[in-house]
């Protein structure tokens, strides 16, 4: 069989909506400057789909370090990989400052969130080694699953029961293989918005032996008392052995960071093949995380605004009656039911008649009949756009359980 005839006859589960979806449900195009309202298809919006928390993106300290920094260093310096050319003092003094924030004595940077944690858990683990991890875990850490070619268990989401019960069988290959194991869950689940069982998981570890990796993109800048992340919010920094997070949340911009000790730290910068033979971070890159880290650090009212506006949000939410799960951060997933359709009909609703923008979940990705609407909230949207939000909710639910959006027929977008 000539390989292109599975990927002409299959476009996979997401593919298949292309033709109907392509544009506007799926890869839509929001213009403007990156904040609480932008521009789609012409039409001014509430936007609720950005990761942009504390409202780093269009700072004007930050755009003014962004232009400066461009305008100095060009965006090609330093050219090549860190281990041969690409190695710079204002690069070891990032990944210091957010090492000793998050309580580690070490750090790394990384070029990409997704691509940094697949090649971290790669780079630690061998084949004798067993990784157990939370079954709803990002996909960055499921595909990492996949490189393994050792044994990994799934326990169910912060189930800590189900994780003992993995345990157990980790704890009787790894005395066979003379491996050793490791957990990974989150610091906050994007999609669920619940924060990952870190003090429970951490209660069994000297019983079990295991290491602790964490990936906290939602929590970082946004939990705990500094807004350290969720391992500071839960008090078990010391426990969690290695912490991951991205730039693309709090921080608004590309990247990540690795933060754990020096000796793992160190093996991590001689054997992540993802960063041995890529590119050194660009410098006005890493002068821009300098300005957003401290901004960060040294700002707690952005965060205390963050936090005002999630509980406007979420509240309101529930005084209505709807759905938002069990989170406990700023991600606020408001549950549903009905088909992909008709949650396509309510999306479209939304956007072309209140004015709210915010991003649409449905199967495959959970399962078929369930919804959720995901809600993103920062320190730049205003109360005002709060409450058209909630009215805009309020409306759209009810015309889903008259029905109308039952007959709704995707249309072929150009």
């Amino acid at each position: 069989m000539d390989l292109f005839d599975r990927i002409y006859n299959q476009a996979g589960p997401l593919g298949k909506y292309a033709d109907v979806a392509e544009g506007y449900y799926m890869f839509p195009q929001l213009e403007g400057e990156l904040g609480n309202r932008m521009t789609f298809q012409g039409k001014e919006v509430i936007c609720w789909s950005i990761n942009n928390y504390l409202g780093l993106a269009n700072h004007p300290e930050v755009r003014k370090t962004d232009a400066e920094a461009a305008a100095r260093w060009g965006l090609a310096y330093p050219m090549g990989a860190r281990m041969m050319s690409g190695d710079t003092q204002l690069h070891h003094k990032l990944e210091t400052q957010l090492a000793n924030f998050v309580g580690k004595p070490a750090g790394l940077l990384v070029n990409y969130g997704y691509q940094g944690v697949m090649s971290a858990i790669d780079s630690l683990l061998t084949r004798h080694d067993v990784v157990v991890y939370d079954a709803e875990s990002h996909a960055c850490i499921v595909d990492a699953m996949r490189m393994h070619m050792g044994k990994r268990f799934a326990f169910t989401h912060n189930d800590v029961a189900s994780l003992e019960k993995c345990l157990v069988r980790a704890k009787r290959l790894t005395e066979e293989s003379g491996g050793g194991i490791l957990v990974i869950t989150e610091g906050v689940f994007g999609m669920r918005g619940d924060q990952g069982k870190l003090r429970e998981i951490c209660t069994l570890k000297e019983k079990y032996g295991f290491r602790l990796f964490i990936d906290d993109a939602h929590g970082f800048g946004m939990l705990g008392k500094t807004g350290a992340g969720a391992a500071e919010e839960q008090n078990v920094t010391e426990d969690v052995d290695i912490y991951f997070s991205t730039f693309a949340k709090s921080m608004a911009l590309i990247g990540g960071f690795i933060a754990a000790q020096p000796e793992i730290i160190q093996f991590l910068k001689y054997n992540m093949r993802s960063q041995i033979f890529a590119k050194s971070l660009p410098m006005p890159l890493v002068e821009g995380l300098l300005k957003r880290f401290e901004l960060l650090r040294d700002h707690p009212e952005l965060r205390e605004k963050l936090w005002h506006n999630v509980s406007l949000l979420q509240g309101g939410l529930k005084e209505r009656g709807f759905d938002i799960g069990d989170t406990n951060t700023c991600v606020t997933p408001v549950y549903m039911h009905g088909e992909v359709e008709e949650a396509m009909a309510l999306v479209k609703d939304l956007r072309e008649n209140y004015g709210v923008f915010c991003s649409m979940v449905g199967y495959p990705v959970i399962p078929k009949g369930m919804l959720i609407l995901r809600l993103i909230p920062t320190a730049e949207h205003t109360e005002e756009d709060i409450q058209i939000t909630l009215d805009a909710f309020s409306a759209v639910r009810e015309k889903m359980q008259s029905g109308i959006y039952k007959h709704f027929v995707p249309e072929v977008l150009v």
